[in-house]
């Protein structure tokens, strides 16, 4: 068989469990004698990831050779792509699939964005094959850290759903409907396998130390043990302030991660795994036993199908859901309960105190780990994929009218009616408008539009300091946060359009429009159609870290980008740290919804017309890398009325550090403003 594995992450070097787990099920295909090849992409997309790939390979031994937006290279015998400066990865990924012409397609979660499963369902013959390897990048269930419909009918168009352990499978069968099967897709590396773990090594250590990783276990146990050294290698969910606890601890060191396990396992006496959110499986708990590390882990999840029934499997509370507020790295804060901290004592104390009891444990540990990967091939994963191409192939659903499509077909009266139901939607539940502000009121009331990518929980700590002035009333697109349940919008004025006509009931007595970066310019062309509409209009609109629309007339947009250049885009703007881009978690909270409107955004094309009929407010940071003074000042020629404008200090987020100095200037804009029917506050 032809076999292409789609690899959304970094397939070398590797240093997470389903990335390696990936690399040794398709090289055990290869190994079987099938045409194998893998699609995948740097670190980091351009001159310094290639660079940084190239070295990586060359440490190896590993010549490479340079092709067309990325390297070509060998590894575990079969040919690897990857993508290093392509203008579109899913257009890179699809170019060498339809080259390669494959059988079968294999996808994971390591693409929680679905960016490459979406390109495999759309070959003709191929069929497509998703390994669910971690339920936090499904989008359905408990688990799930983003949820969606849309995402969750993709996956239905799979030809088979596989899972890394029977919690899983069960987990998408209960929480989707969907078939899935448990098959041995986590497979061992190829032997020898060498104990490496010894009583005298030097770490009791923890693997991407962070909240739901169980921080708080690993803290409380370096503290209750102080004779103690402990070592924490941080990875995608460490936080500055996770490091900073862990550097504040004088026994714990902090370890590089590394693409050979075996170079951690030998300086490991004890590993812990105190997960507390429910793993898939937990490669790492395995290989660890391989080596001859005892581990101690959580009942949670996966861990116990990893552990095999080998001691110690301890209880935790799990993580009780998350706080409306986000990390540094855009992720939402988890509620961690106060942990028993006494069973993980006790069982650390007597394995790093009873020579024999580790040497007894060691040695369960890994005559049980090398009975599973002596006894663990990829022949049940071959024989189903082999069945299943000799299988009529799953029908794809049918395509889809998008929303603007059906509006150009729609008649006036069909339209109308479409209009009313939107406007009663609107008025029984105001989706739209999650933190209030739906109610109309005689007090002034400011409608808030967010960034790209950001929702309306973005203007929730503006209310109280707004309040003796003006009611908030933030702005939720379709698709996101309380309404990510719904489709994303296909065009930017089917946007403007299907928001104009939730708020269309709720936009009398005074009020104002506020958007910030995208939201500005969906602020202003709502604001042109409520004019040609004739309805009531704003008393005025601020306009917040956005170039004036003239600049996108007779725009043509680029390519889209790849979702980490969209990362790159939003840290170089202040949205985002770099520890974030390497988070799962964050990409599959954020990235769908930042993916979809920039891309409504990148088509936007401006269309001249007369200006508004009220001020306008241009607001933004003094050292926005994006939006200058020029741009701004910009502003000035699309109203007929007053303008003014004003900068503060910071980037292009400027407001989050300057909350009061942007509320001052839109009072003073407010008080200014010409035919106000009452004086202002």
């Amino acid at each position: 068989m032809r076999i292409l594995l789609a690899s959304n992450a970094q397939y070398f070097p590797a240093h997470g469990g389903g990335e390696r787990s990936n690399r040794t099920l398709i090289e055990a295909l290869a190994g079987r004698g099938h045409n194998c090849l893998v699609v995948t992409r740097a670190e980091r997309f351009g001159d310094e990831g290639a660079a940084r790939l190239r070295e990586s390979l060359g440490d190896r031994g590993i010549s490479t050779t340079t092709i067309a937006d990325g390297l070509m290279f060998e590894l575990g015998g079969l040919p690897v792509i990857a993508a290093t400066n392509p203008v579109s990865f899913r257009a890179f990924f699809t170019s060498h699939k339809n080259e390669f012409a494959p059988d079968v397609i294999i996808a994971s979660t390591d693409d929680p964005a679905q960016l490459l499963l979406e390109a495999a369902l759309e070959d003709a013959t191929a069929r497509t094959v998703f390994l669910a390897r971690a339920t936090v990048a499904l989008s359905f269930g408990p688990d799930a850290a983003f949820l969606s419909r849309e995402k969750t009918d993709l996956l239905r168009e799979a030809d088979a759903v596989i899972c890394v352990s029977d919690y899983v499978a069960s987990y998408v069968q209960q929480h989707s409907g969907i078939r899935a099967l448990h098959l041995p897709i986590a497979l061992p590396e190829p032997g020898p396998h060498p104990k490496v773990g010894r009583f005298d090594n030097e770490f009791v250590t923890l693997v991407n130390p962070c909240a739901v990783k169980g921080l708080s276990v690993f803290l409380e146990l370096a503290k209750a043990c102080p004779r103690l050294k402990f070592a924490a290698v941080p990875t995608w969910g460490t936080t500055s302030e996770d490091r900073a606890a862990l550097e504040a601890q004088p026994n714990v060191a902090i370890l590089p991660k590394v693409d050979r396990i075996d170079d951690l396992f030998n300086r490991t006496r004890v590993l812990l795994a105190p997960s507390l959110w429910a793993e898939a499986r937990s490669r790492i708990v395995v290989e660890a036993m391989l080596a001859g590390v005892p581990v101690v882990a959580s009942k949670l999840g996966g861990l116990p199908e990893a552990k095999m029934h080998v001691p110690y499997i301890l209880p935790v509370r799990p993580i009780d859901g998350y706080t409306s507020k986000l990390n540094e790295q855009m992720v939402p804060i988890a509620n961690v309960p106060p942990q028993p901290i006494e069973p993980w004592r006790d069982a650390l104390e007597r394995l790093t105190g009873d020579r024999s009891h580790w040497e007894e444990l060691s040695a369960l540990g890994r005559s049980t780990a090398l009975h599973y990967a002596e006894t663990t091939t990829v022949e049940p994963f071959e024989r189903f994929i082999g069945e299943l191409r000799r299988k009529p192939r799953r029908a794809r659903a049918a395509a889809q009218m998008l929303p603007s499509e059906q509006l150009r077909h729609l008649s006036p009266e069909r339209r109308r009616l479409l209009e009313i139901k939107l406007r009663a939607k609107s008025a029984a539940i105001e989706p739209v408008l999650p933190l209030g502000g739906g109610k109309p009121a005689d007090r002034l009331r400011v409608f808030c539009f967010p960034h790209a990518g950001g929702g309306a929980s973005t203007f929730r700590s503006w209310r109280d300091l707004w309040k003796g002035f003006a009611e908030i009333a933030p702005v939720q697109y379709p698709g996101h946060e309380n309404r990510k349940g719904e489709p994303f919008a296909a065009s930017f004025f089917d946007l403007v359009y299907q928001l104009k006509m939730e708020l269309r009931g709720v936009l009398v007595g005074p009020f104002l429009l506020f958007g910030h970066s995208m939201g500005a310019a969906i602020a202003f062309e709502l604001a042109r159609q409520l004019v040609a509409d004739e309805v009531r209009l704003p008393l005025g609109l601020i306009a917040s870290s956005a170039r004036a629309p003239l600049y996108r007339l007779h725009h043509q947009p680029g390519a889209d980008p790849h979702p980490d250049e969209l990362l790159l885009q939003l840290r170089r703007l202040g949205g985002l740290p770099v520890e974030a881009e390497s988070n799962p978690r964050f990409v599959a909270t954020i990235l769908p919804a930042l993916t979809a409107d920039t891309g409504l955004y990148r088509r936007y094309v401006y269309e001249e017309g007369a200006p508004l009929p009220f001020p306008i407010l241009a607001v933004g940071g003094e050292s926005d890398p994006q939006v200058d003074a020029t741009h701004l000042e910009s502003w000035r020629r699309h109203t007929s009325a007053g303008f003014g404008m004003r900068q503060f200090p910071g980037g292009h987020f400027y407001h989050r550090d300057a909350e009061t100095s942007l509320f001052e200037a839109v009072r003073e804009f407010y008080r200014h403003l010409p035919n106000l029917e009452d004086p202002p506050p």
